[in-house]
């Protein structure tokens, strides 16, 4: 008898647990950096990244896609740790000149799961945050950007430069 209500006390656990390793992840971008925070005052943004609502470590990819000189530039980014679980800290490492988005990737494992487009205006500083989605039921559940996307992006960057 005890063995039976054991083994009815592990499924109905297991199956608690369930939801809470389901569901898509999240990543958020943070802007300006805190000045007064040593550990992060170089800063550019800060990628957080999320389980639903926990913050968790995951893996991030990303790129500056710029036009310098009427010529596409692709630089990858490298994202360092902000001393905050689930939190990155991007430096600066594209140049000033020339027009700029960031593409930037959540990764599980190998597979990308979200991501986000930072497109910076004409003063290099965040101008729009686009976190592509589709509908799911009642969610909104992330999806990967699009080469075309991050094209138009930076088109749209281009024009705002010659407003």
């Amino acid at each position: 008898m005890l063995r039976h209500v054991r083994s009815i006390l592990v499924a109905v656990l297991t199956l608690a647990a369930v939801p809470l390793v389901a569901g898509p992840p999240w990543l958020s971008i943070e802007y300006p950096a805190n000045p007064h925070d040593e550990r992060t005052r170089e800063a550019f943004l800060f990628v957080n990244t999320y389980h639903h609502s926990t913050p968790t470590v995951m893996r991030l990819s990303g790129t500056a896609e710029g036009i310098v000189n009427g010529e596409r530039r692709s630089i990858p980014l490298r994202f360092g740790d902000a001393q905050r679980t689930g939190s990155y800290a991007l430096t600066r490492q594209w140049p000033r000149e020339g027009r700029w988005v960031l593409s930037i990737t959540l990764l599980t494992g190998e597979r990308a799961d979200a991501s986000a487009l930072v497109v910076l205006g004409v003063d290099g500083t965040p101008s729009r945050v686009h976190m592509p989605t589709r509908r799911d039921g009642p969610w909104h559940v992330p999806r990967i950007l699009t080469a075309a996307e991050v094209t138009a992006a930076l088109a749209e960057a281009g024009e705002q430069a010659q407003d």
